[in-house]
């Protein structure tokens, strides 16, 4: 599945990066009670996908293993290709203010917040991916949307994530 990924990638993104109309976002915002992630270009989406979330959605992460999905401005600041899901884009959680805020509660602030697709190993129906939040905290896509959002993100693009 790994090699796939990147096989896909090499062969898309030549042509795409070549095409004078290739969307590229300058933020993303996701909204989590909409569970709905935006690809923001000029203010205005272009492109919105259905998301999974952490198992216990509701509220902001605030400490390792509350399976929350962070909420806030951050960075889109590594890719991995090699990833246990179908590609990942790490989102820069925690940043200062949430360390600063897990130690005042004497707790670890958790991290590896990723934006990533299916897992390339499932241990649940697909159906069960599709329909139930099931992430430790991350924002989980459909394998053929991380394509899209893979390809249509920079480094460092901003990310806003909603309640």
């Amino acid at each position: 599945m790994k090699s796939l990924a990147v096989a896909l990638i090499s062969l898309l993104l030549p042509g795409l990066m070549q095409a004078s109309e290739f969307p590229v976002a300058d933020e993303v915002v996701i909204e989590k009670g909409a569970r709905q992630l935006h690809l923001i270009q000029g203010g205005k989406a272009f492109r919105t996908y259905k998301i999974a979330l952490g198992i216990r959605p509701v509220g902001d992460k605030k400490r390792e293993g509350d399976f929350k999905t962070p909420e806030g401005k951050y960075y889109l600041d590594a890719r991995n290709p090699n990833s246990d899901f179908f590609l990942s884009i790490r989102v820069s959680y925690p940043d200062a203010g949430d360390r600063r805020e897990a130690g005042e509660l004497g707790v670890n602030p958790g991290g590896a917040i990723m934006i990533h697709g299916q897992p390339n190993v499932p241990t649940r129906s697909e159906t069960y991916y599709r329909t139930q939040d099931w992430t430790n905290g991350c924002i989980a896509v459909s394998n053929s949307d991380m394509i899209d959002i893979w390809l249509m993100t920079g480094e460092n693009t901003p990310i806003e994530i909603r309640p």
